[in-house]
């Protein structure tokens, strides 16, 4: 089965072509279209600029990849776009094409969860079969996630984020700090240089059965470093410092949160996808604790982390060879759910663990004393 996936859901026009066979799903083609460059000067995404970069390039990506796949439109079976979340304006131009296509040559449309394409990614980056269960941390800059999955379409909350997502507080200090957008691999550039233990910054939520994320009090300890130390801004060595403190702690709080909902979910795969995946540090700490827990880490490469229209194919493609009926909406859905509950089964049990592990949370409420000032180091 091949099948064609657009992917526009925030600031890269992505257009693939994967093909299903006995043990996986294989990419044929791709083509990514980056809109770093256009947004750079305004820090961050702007969506009108989005969507008329992805009005300009759809309509030119799409030949492309069957180009280099050496393949006419006629020989695809389905077409995949993702429904959302995402930002509205940009959700809508792949998702109009795509039904517009599917029209076009009489073939099935099926509309994709942004977020499922992400869980999928890594099964589909090493050449491997989705394997159920296992727990998914997904980690962008729009999202901060744990997911329990049980199988397509059977996702249970674990925890998110309940304010800034992890890429998103990556951007925000290094606007604080003066680096250009995006934020992650300039503070990665500095941390290197950096020691990681040189200012104490907050970690949020230190219960071991709160899974929950939180990334605003690191954002603001950046800043009342700022407030507290003006001397700094003269001094190049304090940037090193501040980015490699800043890193690990959004490294360790990530790490730690995703070892432990892999141990209440009590399941031995974990799973790991989004943009935040690049980094490297990440990525070592990653693998260091799974080993040392005797847990099985899927990670995507890091080219496999960011959006791409592949993941969106290939959950499309592998749903489909399930007996999954194709499904598109009629409109796009910036906030689209990835979780909608069974009535029974072991969903539910699942689902029961999940809504146990929340009404702890719910008992052990914020404390202030978490976001501490730097210096003030918090061990756990």
């Amino acid at each position: 089965m091949r099948v064609l996936g657009i992917e526009t859901s925030c600031d890269e026009t992505a257009v693939a072509l994967v093909e299903t066979n006995p043990t996986t799903t294989e990419v044929l083609a791709q083509v990514i279209s980056s809109q770093i460059e256009q947004h750079r000067a305004f820090g961050g995404v702007v969506p009108e600029l989005a969507t008329r970069e992805h009005l300009r390039n759809l309509p030119l990506l799409v030949p492309q990849v069957m180009k280099e796949a050496n393949l006419p439109l006629s020989a695809i079976d389905a077409i995949a776009a993702t429904e959302g979340p995402g930002l509205a304006s940009s959700l809508l131009i792949g998702h109009s094409y795509a039904r517009a296509l599917a029209v076009a040559l009489s073939k099935p449309v099926v509309g994709i969860n942004h977020l499922e394409g992400h869980l999928y990614s890594p099964f589909m980056a090493n050449h491997r079969a989705v394997e159920f269960p296992f727990v998914g941390l997904i980690a962008s800059g729009g999202h901060t996630l744990l997911v329990h999955a049980l199988g397509w379409d059977r996702y249970v909350k674990l925890g998110s984020t309940v304010d800034d997502a992890a890429g998103e507080a990556f951007d925000k200090v290094a606007r604080l700090i003066g680096l250009p957008y995006p934020g992650g691999p300039e503070i990665e550039k500095m941390a290197v240089h950096g020691n990681p233990e040189a200012y104490g910054l907050p970690r949020s939520f230190p219960e071991r059965d709160n899974l929950n994320f939180s990334f605003s009090g690191l954002k603001t300890a950046v800043r009342f470093f700022f407030d507290k130390n003006p001397q700094t801004r003269s001094d190049p060595v304090w940037a090193y410092d501040l980015c490699a403190s800043f890193q690990k702690a959004v490294v360790d709080v990530l790490v730690r949160k995703s070892i432990q909902a892999v141990s209440l979910a009590q399941t031995g795969r974990l799973v790991a996808s989004g943009g935040v995946l690049c980094n490297s540090m990440l990525r070592a700490e990653l693998e260091k604790v799974c080993r040392d827990a005797d847990v099985e880490l899927i990670l995507a490469d890091p080219a496999s982390c960011t959006d791409n229209a592949a993941m969106i194919a290939g959950t499309a493609a592998e749903k489909l060879e399930a007996g999954i009926e194709p499904y598109v909406g009629d409109d796009i859905n910036p906030n689209l759910d990835l979780f909608t509950p069974e009535p029974n089964g072991d969903f539910a049990r699942s689902m029961s663990k999940a809504i146990k592990i929340k009404n702890r949370q719910k008992q052990q409420p914020f404390q202030h004393g978490t976001v501490r000032a730097p210096g003030e180091i918090e061990v756990w």
